[in-house]
């Protein structure tokens, strides 16, 4: 055998033949996902009564607000809460938070945790000033299931933590009931 120009190259014709022969296409196979994925959105709305530490004052209003869960069970929450009713001297409070929640399900009712931030709109005394503030706000609750799309939020807590508020730090806490409906 020559490895020459022009003489006979058998030896790496042969070695390219050979691995030519042993190449194939790679292929593999993947175990299904025991969680196929995907998203649900919610809205809803629920009544509220809150306790504002400024003026120690309590507060009735409306939330309107979106969940965004996952099929394992770690979602979004944002809300907006206008505590507008019952009010004395003009003094109100609007709140705009978003956060991760958590939630697990037990039969019908499907408990939960959320940890929000967010900001606080702050309307002070016979409207003299209105204020923006940092609010953090964690809470939990009981929502409970009516249908495949229908649940009840039997009960929502939450403590709002105003650490920036003109006075020095301000907190409240309140309670919500509402309904929250799956829209896919």
């Amino acid at each position: 055998m020559s490895l020459r120009p022009g003489g006979r190259s058998v030896c790496p014709a042969v070695l390219l033949l050979i691995f030519l022969a042993a190449v194939r296409p790679a292929s593999a196979q993947v175990v299904p996902s025991g969680d196929a994925g995907g998203l649900n959105v919610s809205v809803g709305a629920t009544a509220s009564g809150y306790y504002v530490q400024y003026g120690e004052i309590k507060l009735l209003g409306v939330t309107g607000f979106v969940d965004v869960d996952t099929r394992r069970r770690i979602g979004i929450e944002g809300e907006a809460r206008f505590l507008e009713f019952h009010q004395t001297a003009d003094v109100h409070a609007e709140t705009y938070v978003i956060g991760p929640r958590y939630h697990f399900n037990v039969g019908r009712f499907q408990p939960y945790v959320k940890g929000m931030v967010g900001v606080g709109e702050f309307n002070f005394p016979y409207d003299y000033a209105h204020g923006s503030y940092l609010v953090i706000a964690p809470g939990g609750g009981v929502d409970y299931r009516l249908t495949h799309r229908i649940y009840l939020r039997l009960a929502n807590f939450e403590y709002q933590y105003w650490p920036q508020f003109t006075y020095g730090a301000m907190s409240s806490v309140g309670v919500s009931t509402g309904i929250r409906v799956r829209i896919f």
